[in-house]
């Protein structure tokens, strides 16, 4: 059975013998995991997509289906705790398929031991976070684990969601030409949960970004904006989003560093812990690929809105080289931004 295995699934067995943090930090060991072992294991043409979530058309009716779990810690961090970010995680995945979400399951893996007060907050974070985002939590599973196996809490949230255009939103529609455009500023949700772990004070705090992003992904549509590809913005942060898709697209996109908004605060914390914002996670921020003609009316949509106030087009889809993605520098240098291939801030999401 291990010879079968290892023949089929050469690069997680072979080169790592055991799961490492990497693995599931949103860079390039993660990114092999799922290309070298769950997509050939599950080989579907749904899951060969690499989106987001699953588009299905069930007789008839197309629905965005999606799944995600959340370990993050600590359980509660400026901006918000693990209980808001597995409701607006799911239904951030469904919006990034262009959907309206409706309605999603929660199951709940506690730790022996964890105190009912912690354990009230989260769902009445929960509670909140769906009304919020206007999606009912309707199923859900409950296990506990023995004290010292399971670090307190982990969420793991399922949502479904309406799909109520026509329009194929997925990697595979950006073009060249597309501009690529960013909801707004990057690094907060990370250095939010940094700043906690590391007792870290700055001058003004850092919350993080999270929130629901479907409300703004439909005025994009409701605007007749033509989407081609969204993503947002979690574990690898803006560069591992960015490389996602040129990958799955086999596009090249070329990116100005000086058009990517990020907060002072974030930039000094970044620079003390010695980290790169393009890399940090967010839980609040998309990338759009739109037509370059749209660009301008996608922004003024976007900035109309709390949550778009700052968005900004950061780069374009261009003809060059399938799967890469280059960074022109503040100082002008053009270089090429990749998958980062450890672990730089693990459990964040």
């Amino acid at each position: 059975m291990t010879a079968d295995l290892t023949a089929s699934c050469p690069v997680p067995l072979n080169d790592y013998a055991q799961v490492l943090l990497a693995h599931g930090g949103g860079g390039r060991l993660m990114d092999q995991l799922i290309a070298k072992m769950f997509v050939p294991a599950f080989a579907n043409p749904l899951l060969a997509e690499r989106h987001d979530g699953a588009l299905i058309n069930l007789d008839g009716r197309r629905l965005a289906f999606t799944t995600d779990s959340y370990v993050v810690r600590p359980l509660f961090f400026p901006g918000g705790d693990i209980g808001t970010l597995a409701i607006n995680g799911t239904v951030n995945d469904l919006a990034m398929c262009g959907a309206r979400p409706l309605y999603l399951s929660a199951g709940f893996i506690m730790e022996e031991g964890l105190s009912m007060e912690t354990l009230w907050r989260v769902v009445q974070s929960m509670k909140r976070a769906a009304a919020d985002a206007g999606i009912q939590i309707v199923t859900g599973d409950t296990k506990v684990v023995d004290k010292g196996k399971g670090d307190q809490l982990f969420i793991n949230t399922a949502g479904i969601g309406r799909v109520e255009h026509e329009r194929p939103i997925s990697p595979a529609g950006i073009r060249p030409g597309d501009a690529v455009l960013l909801s707004g500023d990057i690094g907060r949700h990370g250095m939010a949960i940094m700043s906690v772990r590391e007792g870290l004070q700055f001058e003004s705090s850092i919350e993080s970004d999270c929130a629901p992003l479907a409300d703004l992904v439909l005025s994009l549509l409701n605007e007749g904006i033509e989407i081609h590809c969204l993503r947002d913005l979690t574990r690898g942060g803006l560069a591992s989003a960015l490389n996602e898709i040129a990958q799955s697209a086999g596009a090249q996109i070329d990116i100005d560093q000086n058009a990517v908004p990020v907060h002072e605060e974030v930039q000094g914390a970044c620079e003390i812990l010695g980290l790169d914002p393009l890399y940090v996670a967010n839980e609040g921020r998309f990338v759009a690929y739109v037509p370059v003609s749209d660009a301008d009316r996608a922004l003024k949509t976007m900035r109309a809105q709390a949550l778009g106030a700052e968005a900004a087009q950061i780069g374009m889809v261009v003809t060059g080289s399938p799967g890469l993605v280059t960074l022109k520098s503040q100082i002008g240098a053009r270089r090429i931004l990749d998958l980062l291939s450890s672990e730089q801030l693990p459990r964040i999401c």
